[in-house]
């Protein structure tokens, strides 16, 4: 199979052109794609430094790259479409349809969708990335009086990325707690929990993956052994049913997915756009 080089080209960090693009290209299952990112092509020197690395690699008969681009400045924009590769320009695409639209002409500022223009939002997504933090796996804060959602499930079942991910991304107060041997055997969340139901979400997993995730951390115990991921799963879904706890399959979700569901099932309301 011949390999395809993809470039995210982006004035920031890329991630825009990264989420666009890597959105795009993974519905053809028949290509094999070679990710790379060009951050902080700011200035003309730089842009023509990635039309020679796009060039380049296309050179000896290889199939032309795949261009994801968002580019701000015009010239820069100007300078990335004469490249060799299929060049699919974001704000190309969007921008004059909306300037159409709305009647107004784009700004056209470094920055503006990234980095601390909005200070407000900034600051909202620290705060919540330091209550993740404070009341991760049942941390010693438990001020979970605060928390927008509680998410609760075995060792290992996601629980800690999801919540730094809805931190990060939506400002969300996002807390945890793990269920452990005294939970599970007794089929009953602590009391301090109890209040708080109506936040509980769960997160689950099929038991051959925790099996794979448990024995990179622990290869060697009862923590990784299939017979007690099987009955830590099963105890815990014993209990979500019994509280009536909403509850995902993590298995083929990404972090992404699992948090947009949450917020979905539980409309909880996101603090911050993206």
């Amino acid at each position: 199979m011949t390999e395809r080089v993809v470039f995210f080209l982006s004035d920031q960090t890329g991630v825009t052109a990264e989420t666009l693009g890597h959105s795009l290209i993974t519905q053809y299952s028949g290509q094999k794609f070679r990710q790379v990112t060009l951050p902080f092509i700011d200035t003309v020197d730089k842009a023509r430094e990635a039309v020679a690395t796009i060039n380049e690699a296309c050179a000896a008969g290889k199939p032309r790259p795949i261009v994801f681009s968002t580019l701000v400045q015009p010239d820069l924009r100007a300078i990335v479409r004469d490249s060799d590769g299929l060049h699919l320009d974001i704000f190309d695409e969007f921008l004059e349809p909306l300037t159409a639209e709305l009647g107004e002409e784009p700004v056209l500022e470094l920055g503006l969708s990234h980095g601390m223009s909005d200070i407000d939002a900034y600051m909202r997504r620290i705060e919540a990335t330091n209550f993740a933090l404070a009341n991760d796996d049942g941390g010693v804060s438990r001020n979970y009086d605060k928390a927008d959602v509680i998410l609760i499930g075995v060792s290992r079942s996601g629980k800690t990325p999801t919540c730094l991910y809805l931190a990060l991304q939506y400002g969300v107060y996002a807390a945890n707690f793990p269920l452990t041997d005294e939970e599970l055997e007794n089929g009953a969340l602590p009391g301090f929990l109890l209040h708080q139901t109506k936040k509980l979400y769960g997160l689950t997993i099929a038991p051959d993956r925790l099996v794979e995730i448990r024995k990179e951390r622990r290869p060697i115990g009862r923590y990784s052994s299939a017979q007690q991921v099987r009955y830590e799963l099963r105890e815990a879904d014993k209990i979500f049913r019994r509280y009536g706890i909403p509850h995902v399959n993590t298995t083929s979700f990404s972090i992404e997915e699992i948090s947009s569901r949450i917020l979905d099932s539980t409309g909880v309301e996101r603090r911050v756009r993206p």
